[in-house]
């Protein structure tokens, strides 16, 4: 895969194609602001060394599912303002790719022009190459070359994250690169014992990944949502809990196979359960089989906690990947701030895997830095450790 070294920038208009899908809120005044910039901070390196070397940079980035149409309520000028900030100089938005063909033409080395979200366009998403292909040579007309540095979309086969490289000289930025660097070393020799964390809400979302780790991994450490499917499957009764009823003899096959291999999958023993999904619901801790009819479970209970940060601890690799709770209600966040602090303590490789959990470690406030990363990808991170080809990190390799 070629890196940013491999590229003659100076000079030049270097799209990047960035991960700018940030959270957004109503501030008091109405306001549309960012709730956390994670993910443009984490493009900030790559965005400085290729000013420093004299490029103009077109950036290309989406936020929501705006579904080919105009919805000023994803636009992407309160990105804009905040990288103006970071970057320390104006980042104007381009609502057309004409206007950013002027914008670009008044802009000097080292200015930043931000396209509207590229999902407006529906040639974007298509399924149609053809669409796609034409609107990667429009944009591809206003550059010379092409970075990619959205690892958040690199799964996504679409104009701005595929066909736009087969058009230019291109390479992956310093995230992209990093990203793959990590995924790659967790699919092939990792440190052992080797340790997966798994939550959020549905075993569906996480089937493939689930089927892929257990030949691979040492434990399996479940927690979130859907620990009550896997509960169930062993015959528990879990109230109100998130079931997936359908996946129960998935998860019953996934338990068979993990024993046969000899691989532990670590299920709650016990459980923070609430009469009703609210901060201020009516709360206690009870055994993982003794969930009461008409309570749900909304996170792993202390004993829980205590026995996976124990393992997290002792591990040479740990990812991790999807809460152990509700952790946006103070209630429900212990266990999923038990796995953060375990991890940032831990002297193992700790990896996590965007969506979610960084989210969590930020709402949380743990430390980022003692991880040794955290993922800006939930959805490309889950499928690299599917061990799926990535075609936004395919295309990189293809000969220029």
């Amino acid at each position: 895969m070629r890196s940013l070294d491999d590229l003659s920038v100076a000079g030049s208009v270097a799209i990047v194609r960035v991960d700018f899908n940030v959270p957004l809120a109503d501030d008091e005044h109405g306001e549309r602001v960012i709730t956390d910039c994670g993910r443009i901070e984490a493009a900030l390196p790559t965005l400085d060394y290729l000013r420093d070397q004299g490029a103009q940079l077109l950036l290309l980035a989406h936020l929501g599912r705006p579904q080919g149409g105009v919805d000023l309520a994803l636009s992407l000028a309160p990105v804009a303002q905040a990288l103006s900030e970071f970057l320390g100089t104006p980042v104007d938005v381009a609502e057309s790719i004409d206007d950013a063909r002027e914008l670009l033409g008044r802009t000097g080395p080292g200015g930043v022009v931000l396209l509207e979200n590229i999902r407006f366009d529906p040639r974007e998403t298509s399924k149609d190459a053809a669409e796609r292909e034409a609107l990667a040579a429009e944009l591809a007309d206003l550059g010379d070359v092409f970075v990619s540095e959205g690892f958040g979309v690199v799964h996504r086969e679409q104009a701005s994250v595929t066909d736009l490289a087969r058009l230019l000289p291109n390479a992956a930025g310093r995230l992209v690169h990093k990203e793959a660097k990590v995924f790659s070393q967790l699919l092939g020799e990792p440190m052992r014992p080797y340790v997966v964390v798994l939550g959020g809400s549905k075993v569906s979302d996480k089937l493939a990944v689930i089927g892929n780790l257990i030949p691979r991994v040492d434990r399996l450490l479940v927690g979130g949502g859907m620990a009550f499917t896997f509960l169930a499957a062993q015959g528990y009764s879990v109230g109100d809990s998130l079931l997936e009823s359908d996946q129960i003899p998935t998860v019953k096959g996934f338990l068979e196979q993990a024993q046969q291999l000899g691989i532990e999958i670590a299920l709650p023993v016990d459980v923070v359960v609430a009469d009703r999904f609210a901060a201020d619901a009516q709360v206690k801790i009870v055994h993982a089989d003794q969930i009461p009819d008409g309570w749900l479970g909304l996170d792993i209970g202390p004993q829980t906690a205590r026995r996976y940060a124990d393992v997290i601890v002792d591990a040479g690799t740990v990812v991790w990947n999807g809460p152990m709770g509700v952790f946006e209600m103070e209630p429900f966040a212990a266990g999923t701030l038990a796995v953060a602090n375990a991890m940032a303590s831990s002297a193992a490789m700790t990896v996590v895997g965007g969506g979610d959990s960084a989210a969590a470690i930020r709402v949380l406030g743990v430390d980022e830095s003692a991880f040794d990363h955290i993922s800006t990808g939930g959805g490309a991170s889950l499928e690299f450790l599917e061990g799926k080809q990535l075609p936004g990190l395919a295309v990189l390799e293809e000969e220029a």
